[in-house]
Order: C-alpha cells, then sequence, then structure tokens
C-alpha cells in the first residue's frame, strides 16, 4: 500500500482522541480544531464524558463524538459504567468506548463481566458501542476470543484493542484474533486498533489486515477506526508531501 493511500484511510478512520488528566475546555477546543484538517476530517474525537457537550457544540455533525465509560481500569462496577454513559448520552454523544472488566474476566467473573456490557449496551441503545477489550494484558489467544464474544454476543458495534494506559498496546496477532471472531458474525462488526500506533506505517497493517479478514471494502470508518492522539501529525506530513511517511508492506502481518 502507498503511504499516501494509507494517510488518507487512516484520517478518514481516526478517532483523534484526547485522555489526560489534566484535559480542560482549551485542550477540547484545540482538539476539535485539529479534527478538520486540508483533506476533510477524522471519524471521531474521543474525550472524557465531561467534555462531550463541549466537543458536540465545536463539531459539524458529520465528526462523531465519542467518549469513554468504565475507563481506564475496566473496574466490575455496573453503577458507575452505566453513570458514565448515561453521561454520553445526555450530553449528545455519539459513540461510547466502554472498558470490559477484564481482570474479572480473568478471574473467573465472565458471566458478571458481560452482564455489565449489556446493560452498557441496553443503556446507549442509539449510540455506537465499542468494547475495549485491553488485549495486551490477556495472556492467551483463548482469552482474548473470550473478551471479543463476551463484546460480540452483547452486540457491541465495534471491538476495540486497548485503552492506551496499559505496558501493552494494540499488536496486529491480537487484531488478527479479534478479526476473525468479528467475521464470524452475521451483522457487520467494527475493528478499532488503539494503544501505540503513532505513524502511518504503524496503521497501515491493520489496513490489510482488515481487507484480508473482512474483505476489500472493509477499510471505512465504519467497520475500521484507530484511537490516537499523535497519529493525526504523521498524516499531515505524508499527505502534505512534507515526509514520506512509509507505509509497512502487506505482509507485515
Amino acid at each position: 500500500m502507498e503511504a499516501r493511500e494509507a494517510a488518507q484511510l487512516a484520517l478518514n478512520c481516526l478517532d483523534l482522541t484526547s485522555l489526560n488528566d489534566d484535559d480542560d475546555a482549551a485542550a477540547i477546543d484545540a482538539l476539535c480544531r485539529r479534527a478538520l484538517t486540508p483533506w476533510g476530517p477524522v471519524a471521531a474525537v474521543c474525550v472524557w464524558p465531561r467534555f462531550v457537550a463541549q466537543a458536540r457544540a465545536a463539531l459539524p455533525t458529520d465528526v462523531a463524538v465519542a467518549a469513554v465509560a468504565n475507563f481506564p481500569a475496566g473496574a466490575l462496577d455496573v453503577g458507575l459504567a452505566l453513570a458514565d454513559t448515561r453521561s454520553i448520552v445526555d450530553a449528545g454523544g455519539d459513540e461510547v468506548d466502554l472498558v470490559l472488566p477484564w481482570r474479572a474476566m480473568l478471574g473467573g467473573e465472565s458471566a458478571a463481566a458481560a452482564s455489565l456490557v449489556r446493560a452498557v449496551r441496553a443503556a446507549c441503545p442509539q449510540q455506537r458501542l465499542k468494547l475495549i477489550i485491553e488485549s495486551g494484558e490477556l495472556p492467551l489467544p483463548e482469552t482474548i476470543r473470550q473478551a471479543s464474544r463476551i463484546g460480540l454476543e452483547a452486540g457491541v458495534d465495534y471491538l476495540k484493542t486497548s485503552t492506551g494506559k496499559t505496558a501493552h498496546g494494540a499488536s496486529l496477532e491480537a487484531a488478527r484474533l479479534m478479526l476473525e471472531c468479528i467475521a464470524l458474525q452475521p451483522r457487520a462488526v467494527g475493528f478499532k486498533a488503539s494503544g501505540g500506533i503513532r505513524t502511518v506505517a504503524d496503521a497501515a497493517p491493520y489496513i490489510e489486515l482488515v481487507r484480508t479478514v473482512l474483505g476489500d471494502v472493509a477499510p471505512s470508518s465504519q467497520r475500521l477506526r484507530f484511537g490516537a492522539s499523535g497519529l493525526l501529525g504523521d498524516i499531515e506530513r505524508v499527505l502534505s508531501g512534507r515526509d514520506s511517511g512509509g507505509a509497512a508492506p502487506a505482509s507485515a502481518y
């Protein structure tokens, strides 16, 4: 894949993210301005729930506003997850990025973890729901499949790799396992890679992997997202011609 093609696709599929502890209104204003580039807008901005209304007012309707729930720890706390979700919905958010209680799942409480996901799904029926499974912290392929199945059976719209707040972010190996679970679904479910994707060269093999597993038409914002704060800078360098960027070959995964 050529670098410019990969950069444009990554832009179209980007959830431009700011989830810093010191985020304030000025930071969110700057984020929303950055979301509207000369090469088109990003797919979404992703913020803390308290900034949803501000972001929604600042952005055109074709840019979604996403916010996080049960983030970043993924506690087995239905009340907290629902409070976050209702806050996002009430403020006009379009998408909810929910952290699976993955530690509870690993500890044998998979039924309780699944119940939390189902409760959040019921609380945001009109919003797109992305389930963060924290794949880099799951020790075995089967646990990645188990986490993926919990989300898919609950009716989530995307499976997402990572919060970006742990030692291990996205990996192509985990992405393939998640995508293989998605491919078995009768409905069109999306995939979001997040955690450590900072350049167009990082993003390109995920685009190719999605094409391989889900089909040639899959790499669009309806089936693929990238969650990142720093990726946009490299996308802009490639699209402006200031930097060749470099896309990883299709065989990189």
